[in-house]
């Protein structure tokens, strides 16, 4: 029997998915703590009992939405190893960071979501904190910083780490910095990529040169 996750992806125009996106929009600017089932239901413009009928308690439509993210990004990840395969070093990594940079600006609930579990307290637990070693692990991969899909390195790993939690901050922080530099949203998320890569690349080519030495 299908979930509801799975029905809403079979009926993108459902009442299920409608409430999914809404609870995806929500729980990212609010968190999980922060958001409660009555304004989802509000911003979809249905009372508080279809919502339940749908998808159950707040929790269940939380975690739905952290598959669904879990999902999305790890389909991404795919795509960016199927562009970068083969490709040197400096020249991974800068296809990656801008694939990824947009993507994450396309979906910023996944970084706001990724900063609210960071730095908050959640009594809620949810699969997100058990599938970031395996995302950090991805990552690794696809940028050729391990040769292991499944058990990449911790070095390789705190690499990747630095580099996602600066593009999650730019990501987060849009609205709080884009008034104090003065500039559009496309510059920004070009200017994000341009500074990700000036602190990325010279440090990532350097040791990777350090090894091969």
């Amino acid at each position: 029997m299908p979930t509801p996750l799975e029905k809403a992806r079979q009926n993108p125009e459902s009442m299920k998915a409608k409430i999914l996106i809404s609870a995806r929009k929500l729980f990212g600017e609010y968190g999980f703590h922060g958001t409660t089932t009555r304004m989802i239901a509000s911003d979809v413009g249905i009372d508080i009992s279809t919502l339940y009928y749908h998808w159950g308690e707040k929790g269940d439509l939380y975690e739905a939405v952290i598959i669904d993210m879990n999902d999305g990004i790890r389909a991404k990840l795919i795509e960016v190893e199927s562009i970068i395969k083969g490709r040197p070093l400096a020249e991974r990594i800068e296809i990656a960071i801008d694939e990824l940079v947009d993507y994450l600006f396309d979906h910023s609930e996944l970084s706001n979501l990724t900063i609210f579990r960071y730095f908050t307290k959640n009594r809620h637990d949810s699969s997100f904190d058990k599938h970031i070693p395996e995302f950090i692990s991805d990552i690794a991969y696809s940028m050729g910083l391990s040769q292991d899909r499944n058990n990449a390195s911790p070095s390789a790993k705190m690499k990747v780490l630095t580099m996602m939690n600066a593009i999650h901050n730019y990501i987060s922080g849009e609205t709080f910095f884009l008034p104090m530099l003065k500039i559009t949203r496309k510059e920004y998320i070009s200017l994000t990529k341009e500074t990700v890569k000036f602190f990325t690349l010279s440090n990532f080519i350097e040791l990777e040169e350090q090894r091969t030495e």
